[in-house]
């Protein structure tokens, strides 16, 4: 193994206190998969659609900045971590030892700047050698690492810092913008050609899946996660609708009966919170 071109400027005080937390966390999986139930009973499988919604649970608290639940989601996936290492062990697949020295391994072998004499001072060159390195130990295409269960919109962001990580990305953001207008210019044309009835629907959708992946494009090179902001704006909709749920049924209004004009002033009012 290549030494280190830098060592630690600080010890870790905290060091052994991790340590015995994480021996602490192996020891309580132990007991639960011997000793509960349902805990017995969970596969890779059962595991799986939990792990998902935990992985969002995380997302949330991050965007929502409460710092407490990002704490207990982290050690709600930690546990997860370590389940999944479990159950391998008992199909004699793997261990947790070996699922924390095989990622050790990659992140030495990723970070040729850190632990050999590849030099890399930006963060662009530091990922462009990540691609590349992936392709030289087994991988066929750099866009094998995006998994197909991503969300759409989650997934064109990977796919294009991939993409760019090897090279192939527009020069300037300006470039990107003419790429937007040129899809917003051909998705117009294809949804105005006709009239709602007779439009050709695959082609629409073609269209403004193209507009969209031009749109995550451009985000990116203004240093704007799409995800994130959509999201953001998600929530601010939530807020502002419940708001004008909330202060409509003060005032002895229904949903739905309500005039269009009569909603607006609410949401108006809920605009200027």
């Amino acid at each position: 193994m290549a030494q280190m071109k830098k060592t630690l400027s600080q010890p870790d005080p905290n060091r052994a206190a991790k340590l015995a937390a994480f021996d602490r966390l192996l020891t309580v999986m132990d007991e639960l998969r011997e000793n509960c139930p349902w805990d017995k009973k969970q596969t890779m499988e059962t595991l799986r659609h939990l792990t998902i919604e935990e992985t969002y649970e995380l997302s949330d608290s991050i965007l929502d900045g409460h710092y407490a639940e990002v704490k207990k989601e982290l050690g709600d996936l930690m546990l997860h971590n370590v389940f999944y290492a479990r159950i391998a062990s008992e199909m004699g697949l793997f261990d947790v030892a070996d699922v924390l020295n095989a990622i050790c391994d990659k992140l030495i072998e990723r970070h040729p700047h850190i632990y050999g004499n590849v030099v890399a001072t930006d963060e662009k060159t530091v990922k462009e050698n990540w691609e590349k390195i992936k392709l030289k130990t087994g991988n066929k295409s750099v866009l094998e690492g995006v998994p197909k269960s991503l969300p759409a919109m989650v997934k064109a962001i990977r796919i294009q810092d991939k993409a760019r990580g090897v090279g192939f990305d527009w020069e300037k953001k300006e470039q990107v913008w003419e790429k937007v207008e040129e899809e917003m210019r051909e998705f117009k044309t294809e949804f105005n050609a006709a009239s709602s009835e007779t439009i050709d629907r695959e082609k629409a959708t073609a269209e403004f899946g193209d507009l969209l992946f031009s749109l995550v494009n451009y985000a990116r090179f203004i240093q704007i996660d799409p995800e994130e902001a959509l999201e953001r704006t998600n929530k601010k909709f939530i807020k502002r609708f419940q708001y004008l749920e909330q202060e409509s049924a003060k005032d002895g209004k229904i949903m739905g009966e309500m005039t269009l004009a009569e909603m607006d002033a609410y949401w108006n009012r809920a605009k200027s919170l």
